[in-house]
């Protein structure tokens, strides 16, 4: 495997905080920040989340969602640390998650996976373009605080990765890892059965704090439900698919009880009632992959 390694300097204590126990430190209706582990900080943007840390050095800093969420939150950097965003760094190419690059263009080099690159130029994000990347892992370090970046192979993309702070025990993890969650409407362009394999890689990775982009935040045995979900789904749908049932019969007939809690499981919201279109990104995946008799 490729490995690539950048080298800055040296940081503050990291501790472990209890899981759920973060304080606030700037907030409006839309937009908040907390503090998740040692300074290690989870930005919200509606629904949608990043995280940085803070170092004597400059700031790490994650998914910028878009131009007036990166706007927002670097004027809550300034006035909260003083410091700039030396680093930025993209999970993947999707641009909900990545636009507004540019607000902190001015100060931060920009990281991603090769990939994401790739997608973002030929797309044309409204972002900044990343000036580092990596294929494998990247090990970045400033002013004392280090994040390993990995790629788990393809899930819900083919470019997305993981930030691991070592130090802090924390791992964010962007749109393939829900908490207490099932999977976002109908797997569009996802890698299904790499995804399984991905949540596994996770798995064997050293860390306590989960954080996602969206919802809330969980701990290292969440990635193993998450992938106990992706495989009793996969499992049902195939054993009706393979005894000749329909899509809307499936949707009418499959069940996952260990699951009804979770978030998206069923609501009546339709925008927000996911698992029936989980079962139909499913069974557009085994029937796209699969060969009968």
């Amino acid at each position: 495997m490729k490995t690539t390694r950048l080298t800055l300097t040296s940081l503050l204590v990291a501790l472990f905080v209890t899981f759920g126990a973060v304080w606030t430190l700037a907030q409006d209706a839309e937009r908040d920040i907390e503090r998740i582990a040692g300074e290690v900080y989870r930005f919200r943007n509606r629904a949608h989340y990043s995280v940085f840390a803070v170092t004597p050095e400059g700031i790490i800093a994650t998914d910028p969602i878009n131009a007036e969420a990166a706007a927002w939150l670097k004027a809550a950097l300034q006035r909260r640390f003083n410091q700039p965003v030396k680093y930025l760094i993209y999970s993947h190419e999707h641009p909900d998650h990545i636009s507004g690059g540019e607000v902190f263009a001015d100060t931060a080099t920009v990281v991603a996976h090769e990939r994401a690159k790739a997608k973002i130029v030929g797309e044309q994000r409204r972002t900044a373009t990343p000036h580092l990347t990596f294929t494998d892992r990247m090990s970045i370090e400033l002013g004392g605080t280090t994040v390993e970046l990995s790629y788990m192979g393809r899930n819900h993309s083919d470019n997305s990765i993981v930030m691991r702070f070592p130090k802090e025990r924390v791992l964010f993890a962007v749109d393939f890892i829900p908490v207490e969650a099932v999977a976002f409407r109908d797997f569009h362009d996802a890698y299904i059965e790499e995804w399984m394999d991905s949540l596994e890689r996770v798995e064997r990775l050293d860390f306590d704090i989960l954080v996602p982009g969206h919802g809330r935040v969980g701990t290292r045995d969440h990635v193993r439900q998450f992938r106990a979900y992706m495989q009793d789904l996969y499992r049902e749908v195939l054993k009706h698919v393979r005894a000749g049932l329909s899509l809307e019969e499936m949707q009418q007939t499959i069940r996952l009880p260990r699951y009804q809690k979770w978030f998206g499981y069923h609501s009546d919201n339709p925008r927000l009632n996911w698992f029936p279109m989980n079962i139909a990104g499913m069974y557009r995946y085994i029937q796209n992959h699969r060969r009968p008799n």
